[in-house]
């Protein structure tokens, strides 16, 4: 699997299996809402610019 050229979707995917595991079953952990923020913008920004 090669992360370097779908980086965005990787992360947008990490992202939204966290979001779904944290709703479904109640998982949460101190500082996820940062973890969570620092994701989005890194898979939106990534996808933004086409990597």
């Amino acid at each position: 699997m090669k992360f370097n050229k779908n980086l965005g979707m990787t992360l947008l995917a990490i992202y939204l299996i966290l979001v779904g595991l944290a709703g479904l079953f109640g998982l949460s952990f101190s500082g996820m809402g940062i973890i969570m923020a620092i994701l989005a913008l890194a898979a939106g920004a990534l996808l933004l610019f086409g990597r």
